[in-house]
């Protein structure tokens, strides 16, 4: 039995600035938004497929992704849930921390962090969860900076009427 896993990477272009991409073993493990890093070639399988389906997302074609996704391998059972909840709203709707955190019997913080800790974001929505007083965090930060801006862009993107055929 082999201890390595095959990984692979790519960068693709979005409107949120370029996006890295990680698959192992055929999932994706990792997507970070707005990287300073070129679009690279991408290979095929599940990076081409990713890249694709983004790219319907982005142009509004898409609201539901079928590429295979798995956690991190030391993510808790606790963040497992959280993330099974995120991926469970629905396109151009949100939830709040205190509405996820009452379904799954914790504390709105407890929610928030775990969401922080999303190593896929977009395709684990974590940008449909909000805080009651307004837009909350986006991948650690909060109030300003760069990752709420994408928040925004993504709740945007989603909220506009309906997909493109």
């Amino acid at each position: 039995m082999s201890f390595l896993k095959k990984i692979e990477s790519a960068v693709i272009p979005s409107p949120l600035g370029n996006i890295f991409i990680e698959a192992r073993e055929g999932k994706v493990t990792a997507v970070r938004l707005g990287v300073l890093m070129e679009p690279t070639t991408l290979p095929n399988g599940v990076l081409s497929k990713a890249a694709e389906e983004l790219g319907l997302y982005f142009t509004r074609r898409l609201s539901r992704f079928s590429i295979p996704t798995a956690p991190p391998e030391n993510a808790s059972a606790f963040e497992l849930g959280v993330w099974k909840a995120m991926r469970a709203i629905p396109y151009g709707e949100t939830r709040t921390y205190g509405e996820l955190a009452k379904i799954l019997e914790t504390s709105p913080r407890a929610v928030g962090g775990a969401c922080r800790r999303n190593p896929i974001p977009i395709l684990t929505p974590c940008h449909r969860v909000v805080a009651k007083s307004g837009l909350g965090g986006f991948s650690g930060q909060w109030e300003t900076g760069v990752a709420l801006t994408q928040k925004e862009e993504l709740l945007k993107l989603e909220s506009a009427t309906g997909l493109v055929a």
